[in-house]
């Protein structure tokens, strides 16, 4: 669930009664997540948990949503099984996970930028990250045969602003911080790579930048489904 905005959003779009709950493996994720504003209703509730291997207490759920996590699952044909047994007979899931490489923009000018300081290893598809499953077909054959049914795939295709202050600069310091990975490895490379890096990204969007903001195209897939018949009771 992240710092819980999707959750929130959930829970104020859900009929009225519902209880929903966000669930994450990062403690400091839910720390945020609970001082959200809407976190303090009784129908919300937010706990550390790590959905690949993490048992359901109580019933099971009617509905599960996942925005850009099941990408990085170590097991995943166990940890689809496991979201299953979450999930009523009949109830519904919706999980987005990021497009082909080549299609987000935004990583790839991030990569372009990275390698004008330091080696960037190509993207391994078999390996947790990102993206995993910029091609679909892989992950439902996976949701299928832990059963689930009826699975569709959409994509989704829009331009997504790059962090929340405006300018470049700001947007290259986000996009470079959101991924650690590559902030550590330019750390790591010492000497000028880190303001290389910054400088290349920041040239690259200042090219996207419109009053303020640099917005860059991306595409999500979105999976839908169904929980096939088995695992548990269904409860309101």
């Amino acid at each position: 669930c992240g710092g819980g905005a999707t959750t929130i959003d959930v829970w104020r779009r859900a009929p009225a009664g519902s209880v929903v709950q966000g669930l994450d493996l990062s403690p400091a994720l839910i720390e945020v997540a609970r001082r959200r504003p809407g976190a303090d209703h009784r129908e919300v509730a937010f706990e550390v948990a790590d959905m690949g291997t993490a048992r359901r207490r109580g019933a099971p759920f009617d509905r599960l949503v996942s925005r850009l996590g099941i990408m990085f699952f170590g097991d995943p044909p166990a940890a689809f099984a496991n979201l299953r047994r979450w999930l009523a007979p009949g109830g519904r899931f919706a999980f987005a996970v990021w497009g082909p490489l080549e299609d987000n923009l935004w990583m790839t000018a991030t990569r372009a930028a990275v390698a004008d300081a330091l080696d960037v290893p190509p993207i391994d598809p078999s390996a947790p990250g990102p993206f995993r499953y910029g091609n679909a077909g892989p992950l439902v054959s996976l949701l299928e045969g832990a059963g689930f049914v009826d699975v569709t795939v959409t994509d989704w295709r829009q331009a997504l602003p790059m962090g929340d202050r405006p300018g470049a600069a700001a947007a290259a310091h986000f996009a470079l911080a959101a991924f650690s990975s590559f902030e550590e490895r330019l750390a790591q490379a010492g000497g000028d790579a880190c303001v290389r890096a910054r400088a290349s990204l920041t040239a690259r969007f200042a090219e996207h930048e419109q009053d303020g903001t640099v917005r860059m195209p991306a595409r999500v897939h979105i999976i839908g489904g169904l929980a096939g018949p088995g695992g548990g009771s269904h409860h309101d």
